[in-house]
């Protein structure tokens, strides 16, 4: 499963507007609910809060992974978030998130699940993309930073 395989422009938010973690995981579950019958936003945010009370899926610099295990599933849902101004997201290293990438997922999705959030954090430790992902200024430009050739 690649990141091309799951992102499209349309499932790219530039410059979104949060004031809070709380709201901005309310926003994120009405983007991946949108479109698909499977699952409601409901419980989309509430697989996702779930997941945060486990540990924070802030990884530093600025970059976030929420992610959630849906029942009744059968496809991974994705999307990519910019912020125009960071959140605070309890982040290991206490910084503020402004570029997300969202998952929601199948409850029994397992190594799959895994390897793709494996792919996104590598993607994201990369300080050249991040810089790219901050500075593009359409979805299609986006996607093609996330999509690159390895991805």
């Amino acid at each position: 499963m690649l990141i091309s395989d799951l992102l499209s422009p349309e499932r790219i938010r530039c410059d979104v507007q949060s004031s809070s973690k709380k709201r901005l995981l309310e926003l994120i579950s009405e983007e991946l609910a949108r479109n698909t019958e499977e699952f409601s936003k409901r419980e989309i945010f509430e697989s996702l809060c779930a997941r945060e009370r486990l540990g924070s899926t802030g990884l530093g610099k600025g970059v976030a992974i929420p992610h959630g295990r849906v029942k009744g599933s059968q496809h991974v849902q994705a999307s990519f978030i910019r912020l125009k101004k960071p959140v605070a997201f309890d982040a290991a290293d206490g910084e503020p998130v402004d570029l997300l990438f969202c998952l929601a997922v199948p409850e029994d999705c397992g190594e799959d699940h895994l390897k793709l959030l494996a792919q996104v954090a590598e993607l994201f430790s990369d300080p050249e993309v991040l810089r790219g992902l901050r500075e593009a200024e359409t979805p299609g430009r986006l996607l093609e930073l996330l999509s690159g050739p390895s991805h």
